[in-house]
């Protein structure tokens, strides 16, 4: 036998063995990779393009880790439920999965406000980092794996600004009788103080404070309170949002819709939220400042909260968090899990991080 010959017929026996484990392989990959179709409903306009685009760019993620196989179709609120029923519509099957942050349902239970962030909380990178490794996420899934949903994070506004005030704010006695449209538990604190909280979604803000049923108004930032053209009816703009230092936002997913998926769409899943936090807090961060100056320019007037009010704001706070702990065991446990993490980071933020900060904010016009 020539050593042609055998070249041949090794190249024709591999050639064989390639078939063979082709005709193997190529349904079990099918198998494991299925074709997917969710359907996802936001808690934010369309018009809002970074926050419910957070929730699009999620879906544009999961498409192209799979090669189109998984799609989440995207929907703005009203087109299948309220903004403040997501979760709702999550838990009875209506949708897979949703985008909204967790403390819109805190009437269910209040542990889920730490989900988000509480007043006078963590910032978003401290948030973040509660999560995932200071037992943030296992708390709050918890709580949520009884309304038959898990969540992951996806999406974090920053710090957020103060709200639009149709007059302005100088003591605490100002705020007496204040209806005022404030979401999660900043609401209850500040009801404390005398204020009547509004939780009225995102869409129905304007024409509220257009006709008098809300005297002020916060949302998020620069870039939406623009959008959202509160301007036009109320120049007194405050910062900072302490009730929101870092508001963190969620995929919540159908427990058993999650369950059923295979591993490897269950770690894309994973990754893609992760990948879509990222995104919108950088895109926040590059277009917040530059609405400012146009509000700025268009007439905005930028106000603080005096210090009078942040401190009875945090006295008002810590009392309310007394009271929850003694009536929700999950709120407590979270409660001091989120207390504990913040004083133990603190003290490195104060030494490095916020020491930079402040230098360069205090030098920026050096350069």
């Amino acid at each position: 036998m020539t050593t042609t010959t055998l070249k041949r017929r090794n190249f024709l026996k591999g050639a064989g063995l390639a078939a063979v484990a082709g005709t193997v392989a190529a349904p079990a990959i099918a198998q494991s990779s299925p074709e997917i179709r969710w359907r996802l409903t936001s808690s934010f306009p369309k018009s809002l393009d970074t926050i419910f685009g957070t929730a699009e760019t999620f879906a544009k993620y999961m498409s192209e880790a799979t090669d189109g196989k998984f799609q989440i179709q995207v929907f703005a609120p009203g087109e299948i439920v309220g903004g403040l029923q997501a979760l709702d519509a999550v838990q009875n099957g209506a949708v897979e999965c949703a985008h909204t942050p967790v403390y819109f349902y805190t009437g269910k239970e209040p542990a889920l406000g730490l989900g988000t962030g509480i007043p006078f909380g963590l910032n978003a990178r401290q948030q973040h980092s509660w999560w995932h490794f200071a037992g943030g996420k296992d708390l709050i899934n918890d709580v949520l794996a009884r309304f038959n949903a898990v969540s992951f994070a996806c999406g974090n506004s920053g710090t957020q600004m103060g709200g639009f005030f149709r007059k302005e704010i100088n003591t605490v006695d100002d705020l007496k009788g204040l209806k005022f449209r404030i979401g999660g538990l900043g609401g209850q604190v500040l009801a404390k103080l005398g204020v009547v909280p509004q939780q009225v979604a995102p869409g129905d803000v304007y024409p509220a404070l257009e006709r008098g049923t809300l005297d002020a108004a916060e949302f998020v930032g620069p870039y939406d309170d623009e959008k959202l053209g509160f301007l036009k009816v109320a120049k007194y703009y405050y910062a900072p949002g302490w009730w929101e230092g870092g508001a963190m936002l969620h995929l919540v997913v159908n427990q058993q819709k999650y369950s059923e998926l295979p591993k490897h769409y269950q770690a894309i899943l994973f990754h893609a939220c992760e990948a879509a936090n990222n995104w919108m807090l950088a895109k926040y961060d590059a277009v917040n400042g530059a609405a400012l100056r146009r509000m700025v320019g268009a007439g905005a007037e930028l106000r603080t909260f005096s210090p009078a009010i942040m401190e009875a704001s945090l006295k008002a706070a810590n009392e309310y968090y007394a009271e929850l702990s003694t009536k929700s065991p999950d709120f407590k446990k979270g409660y001091d899990s989120m207390v504990a993490y913040r004083n133990d980071v603190l003290p490195w933020w104060q030494l490095n991080e916020y020491a930079f900060d402040t230098f360069m904010i205090r030098t920026r016009g050096r350069a």
